[in-house]
């Protein structure tokens, strides 16, 4: 699986002054809409908070968004102060391999593929559900969903291998896009409460009840890409500066926005409906309820505007979680951990344009096999293999990286613990253990509150197998990390350590 020494590639020689300048595109407002637009912040108020309410009839919702961004936040003071002394793509696994160990690294790494897979791949059906409802709503024609998923993979495979100033641009607009009609729907909804004003979502009480558990679970996925600012840190501007700015700025935007827009639903649809199991029936739950106040407050076109928006959100998230899949196959490549082939850059562009290759690849084929086994090809299928294809994946995926946060908590510990680097004790040792008993606590809430995510009456196979791969992964990385130890100790000793000695991101010529 791994490359021999001799097979490792080439290492481009390092570039200073100007050069380096040159090739470090990104700074604070370009990796934070990078990283915002994982979230894809009207995916999530039209699509997972309105789910949130209708599934857990918990009207504190805006309350847990402040709670899981303070969590986070408290994550990132650690995880800021560690990516200002390495710099390297992999992230997660160049964080554990330091803190904790390369053998737990390699393991994290693999935890980290998987979920960044499953996120993207599972959103592919959202995306292409909504495809096919818009199409056949326009044109009255009925375009099977993964139409518009493969199309779609293209685009997004085209841009992983260009410049990433360039997505970061084009998300940049799309994001932006995002939060002014969000911002319109949040005026509109606090201007016009369908039952009058409330502060009942704002208040605690309203949230600590029973089905609590189940909307952390929900709210935490809303969060999920975040924490991808350190895997840009080898095309930032000014990595110590940068990416932790970034990372603040993005859990603070995203914590309060969602609060407000969560809020204005409930005002909207109006409280005590929004939360009544037998309010709002079946076909009225999730986007409708957001796209039913659009259209009878806003009127059409609104709507219309809101629906490509909201494919261009769930857009934006594919480019993103695509980039962290391509970095991470790169950085494992670039030590020898992974095949040498998957560390190669595109001369013109700097982009790791071989890891870019595999997750386009993956994600067609993955699409595919959840097409044919549920009758997929045939636009009479309905959208139960597009469903099952997105509450699968994304819901194991975000499990795969609260428990990834959690590692990386006690990795900034061990970082830490035997030379301080002048890092205040906060930082190095009292914000990560906070953070790490708390995702700990999220972890078990989402593994425990697994059936209801996936729409579950009751406990089946999948409850436990979709977990499984998640976190198995994780185990057979510590296992082949001690192979590798025996077998090439040169390559071992490299783990984690990539961007001090090899080729970088964003670099002319092949990595």
């Amino acid at each position: 699986m791994s490359s021999s020494p001799s097979s490792a590639p080439a290492v481009a020689p390092a570039k200073t002054g100007s050069a380096a300048s040159e090739r470090r595109k990104l700074g604070v407002p370009a990796v934070a809409f990078l990283i915002v637009a994982a979230s894809a912040p009207l995916t999530v108020i039209a699509g997972g908070v309105t789910s949130t309410f209708s599934v857990t009839h918990v009207a504190g919702v805006p309350v847990s968004f402040l709670l899981l961004a303070a969590a986070l936040a408290i994550f990132a003071v650690g995880y800021a102060a560690m990516s200002r002394f390495i710099n390297n793509a992999g992230a997660f696994y160049s964080y554990v391999s330091q803190g904790i160990g390369r053998p737990t690294g390699v393991g994290a790494s693999l935890i980290a593929l998987v979920a960044y897979n499953m996120m993207q791949i599972g959103i592919w059906g959202m995306f292409g559900f909504q495809i096919s409802m818009l199409v056949a709503e326009k044109t009255g024609i009925d375009v099977p969903w993964w139409v518009g998923v493969l199309v779609g993979i293209v685009i997004v495979g085209i841009m992983g291998v260009n410049r990433v100033d360039l997505s970061a641009k084009v998300l940049g607009v799309l994001v932006a896009l995002e939060f002014l009609v969000v911002i319109i729907f949040d005026v509109v909804a606090f201007a016009n409460p369908s039952a009058g004003f409330s502060t009942e979502p704002i208040n605690p009480a309203a949230l600590f009840v029973p089905g609590v558990g189940a909307v952390f679970a929900f709210g935490i996925a809303a969060f999920m890409g975040f924490e991808q600012a350190a895997i840009y840190g080898e095309e930032s501007k000014d990595p110590r500066r940068t990416i932790p700015r970034a990372t603040f700025l993005a859990v603070a935007v995203i914590g309060v926005f969602y609060a407000l827009s969560s809020w204005a639903l409930a005002l909207g649809i109006g409280v005590d409906k929004i939360v009544d199991p037998g309010g709002i029936t079946a076909e009225e739950a999730g986007p409708p309820l957001f796209f039913g106040f659009v259209a009878q407050h806003m009127g059409t076109i609104w709507v219309d505007i809101m629906s490509v928006l909201f494919i261009t959100s769930i857009f934006a998230s594919l480019v993103s979680f695509h980039n962290a899949v391509a970095r991470y196959l790169f950085s494992l490549a670039r030590e020898g951990v992974l095949p040498a082939k998957l560390a190669a850059v595109r001369p013109s562009s700097g982009a790791p344009w071989a890891g870019s290759l595999t997750q386009t690849v993956l994600a067609a084929v993955v699409v595919a096999i959840f097409a044919l086994a549920e009758g997929g090809w045939d636009p009479a299928s309905g959208p139960y293999p597009v469903i099952t294809l997105f509450t699968w994946l994304t819901n194991t995926g975000a499990l795969g990286l609260v428990l990834l946060m959690a590692v990386v908590s006690v990795a900034v510990i061990g970082y830490f613990r035997t030379d301080a680097r002048g890092v205040g004790v906060g930082s190095r040792l009292v914000a990560p253990l906070i953070a790490a008993l708390a995702l700990a606590a999220i972890f078990i809430t989402i593994l425990s509150n697994f059936d209801v995510l996936l729409g579950q009456a009751e406990s089946n196979a999948t409850t436990f197998v979709l977990p499984a791969i998640a976190i198995l992964p994780g185990v057979i990385g510590v296992i082949w990390a001690y192979r590798i130890r025996r077998s090439k100790p040169d390559v071992y000793a490299r783990i984690g350590h990539g961007a001090d000695g090899g080729a970088q991101l964003g670099e002319s010529g092949d990595a």
